[in-house]
């Protein structure tokens, strides 16, 4: 099964890096959801949740904002603040 390498950074270093098999995110224009082969992609991001699901589970972390740049199943989330829940 094809997978997304996954990268959360924020304005104090790395948060969390590893492999997923679906992205989830709130952007100022609505609802995303990334999956493997994904068209590249960048979007800003609203205050929401993002929700990376895994093969141990899923993980749930909420961004005031932000960006989300997709390309060749490799996703990377750049954002100020980040409250981990």
């Amino acid at each position: 099964m094809a997978q997304l390498e996954v990268e959360l950074v924020a304005a104090n270093g790395k948060i969390w890096e590893g492999s997923a098999h679906q992205v989830s995110a709130r952007g100022v224009e609505g609802e995303l959801g990334i999956l493997p082969g994904h068209v590249p992609m960048l979007s800003a991001l609203g205050e929401g949740e993002i929700r990376i699901e895994g093969e141990g589970g899923g993980k749930t972390i909420v961004v005031e904002g932000g960006f989300i740049s997709v390309d060749r199943d490799r996703v990377t989330i750049v954002t100020d603040s980040v409250k981990q829940s």
